[in-house]
């Protein structure tokens, strides 16, 4: 930072100035960057994201290419619940900004993040006759609940027939969101201590 020193009227400026660069590499840890009172630091604390697999392992074929990590999906899917981000879309580009994203997802800056479109492939594809990815999403958010990360009381979960995942802030405009059905599956806030 370059400093200037000026008199104007008898008058002493120190004035910083600043120099935008983009350094090739940086040095740091992601881990180091994240507070540990963080939500998603004390959510990675507090849930049990392991029963995804062993739920999830019928569903997937023992040949061919790998696939996206489904618990990297759902941990994905739990940060745009928790902050509100109903678009896939948004979401992922989201994810590319911010530390603690990254960090909670495991995410380093060198890996790919999932294409917006792999969500709803899930939805409509793999998952779409047995509901068992939303109840996998279900059951992470209800371990916050118990756990008092979170509360019932501002998002819901919805079900709607052409994206049975979307998630719904309660009380927001009601052109943007498809309509509330009559009874909503679970009800989550973030708690703010």
């Amino acid at each position: 930072m370059l400093c200037w020193i000026a008199i104007l009227g008898g008058l002493l400026i120190m004035m910083g100035h600043h120099s935008r660069s983009e350094a090739l590499f940086y040095y740091f840890r992601v881990e180091d960057q994240v507070p540990e009172n963080h939500l998603l630091r004390l959510i990675d604390k507090h849930i049990r994201f392991e029963f995804v697999h062993e739920q999830l392992k019928d569903s997937y074929s023992e040949t061919g290419r790998p696939s996206i990590d489904p618990e990297l999906l759902l941990r994905i899917l739990l940060i745009g619940y928790l902050y509100g981000i109903t678009s896939e879309r948004k979401l992922v580009e989201e994810l590319r900004m911010h530390l603690a994203w990254r960090w909670f997802t495991g995410l380093g800056f060198d890996q790919e993040i999932p294409h917006h479109s792999t969500f709803s492939k899930n939805r409509h594809g793999r998952f779409q006759e047995s509901k068992l990815f939303q109840q996998l999403f279900e059951q992470i958010v209800q371990q916050c609940m118990e756990v008092g990360l979170v509360r019932g009381d501002n998002l819901s979960v919805t079900e709607v027939s052409s994206r049975p995942m979307r998630l719904r802030r309660a009380g927001s405009r009601a052109n943007s969101w498809p309509k509330q059905p009559k009874s909503s599956k679970r009800c989550a806030s973030i708690c703010r201590n």
